[in-house]
């Protein structure tokens, strides 16, 4: 009787121990997600909020203009939408980025922003975007007019962010307008410049070509093209193909028209070193409004440039994904202005908005 007593008391101690434990253990939802959990414990109220994943491809880091633009999306993105930012570097292929998408399906992002390699491509990349259901903006190279219909037709929720190039080239035009003697130095009645394009068949460049020498002519101004070529955006690109402007046509190079500041600051370079003196017996124009360049026209070496506002882009590009991931419906497409920037005034009152 004893033992059975004992054995009676070891059973109910041990059953004890069992509640006790079960008791301590932490209570969880066996299906619940890390995000479910946050927004139950009201993190997803304050600073530590979870906030959605976003997949970004950029079609190459080397570009200084989407270098500025992508630090400016990953970091509005993550301070004002809490938001997980997984940026990808396409390095100028497009089948890398076709790859990047799929990962970014692949890896449950649910929004994502795409800088096309080739923007032909867009079709096939709003389509992977629209099949997995995940929004999709595209920026700084913008889907043609057809493109862009198709999605509205369709009720796919994709957009996109850009600027017209037209105005950018516009304002080039007006730059050298505003310019001593509208851009004719050796007052001959006719401006002589040499073109330096973007990528060959890019709208951007064909836009930002065209649309300077429209607007000097609408300001009464004879153009003739002495030398053209594409440097591709690449600073060491427009300044070779300055050098060779500069090696041919000597002094009756008056200015270089450059579709970006990159290759304006190589243009730069190449003036100097031929003996010229840039803002004086030589104008150059540019568009982006990177630092350097400004600097440049605050020396009074550049002439002018116009600010590309990668700032403005990447904000919209960020509010509009967000939006679309609410639910909201979006228009197809978004332009931000440029900003003529012609002397340390203008910057000043530029650094005076930020």
């Amino acid at each position: 009787m004893k033992q059975l007593n004992r054995w009676i008391a070891m059973g109910l101690l041990m059953l004890g121990v069992v509640f006790v434990v079960w008791g301590c253990a932490p209570y969880q939802k066996e299906e619940e997600s890390p995000r479910t959990q946050a927004f139950e414990s009201g993190e997803a109220e304050g600073a530590g909020k979870k906030g959605p994943k976003i997949g970004v491809s950029i079609y190459r880091y080397d570009d200084e203009f989407m270098r500025l633009y992508r630090l400016e999306l990953k970091q509005y993105l993550e301070e004002t939408y809490q938001a997980e930012v997984v940026m990808r570097n396409a390095g100028g292929d497009q089948e890398e980025q076709n790859r990047q998408m799929e990962q970014f399906i692949a890896e449950g992002c649910d929004g994502i922003i795409i800088n096309p390699v080739e923007v032909q491509a867009a079709g096939r990349l709003a389509d992977s975007a629209s099949q997995a259901g995940i929004p999709l903006v595209f920026i700084n190279r913008e889907p043609g007019e057809e493109e862009q219909s198709r999605w509205k037709e369709r009720k796919m929720a994709v957009s996109s962010v850009g600027t017209d190039s037209r105005q950018a080239g516009t304002y080039q035009g007006e730059l050298l307008l505003e310019a001593p003697k509208k851009g004719d130095l050796n007052e001959d009645g006719t401006v002589s410049y040499a073109m330096l394009m973007g990528e060959e068949g890019n709208e951007d460049s064909r836009y930002r070509t065209e649309y300077s020498i429209k607007a000097l002519e609408a300001g009464g101004m004879e153009t003739e093209e002495l030398f053209s070529g594409s440097g591709q955006w690449d600073q060491e690109k427009g300044e070779k193909l300055a050098k060779t402007a500069l090696d041919t046509y000597g002094s009756r190079l008056e200015v270089i028209i450059s579709n970006n500041d990159a290759m304006a600051n190589g243009a730069l370079k190449a003036a100097e070193e031929a003996g010229r003196i840039p803002g004086k017996d030589i104008l150059l124009v540019g568009i982006d409004g990177l630092r350097d360049t400004v600097e440049y026209i605050k020396e009074g070496k550049m002439t002018g440039t116009v600010l590309n506002d990668h700032e403005g882009q990447a904000r919209t590009a960020s509010d509009i994904l967000i939006k679309m991931l609410g639910g909201e419906e979006v228009d197809t497409a978004y332009l931000v202005d440029y900003i003529k920037i012609t002397g340390i005034s203008t910057f000043q009152n530029l650094e005076g908005e930020e």
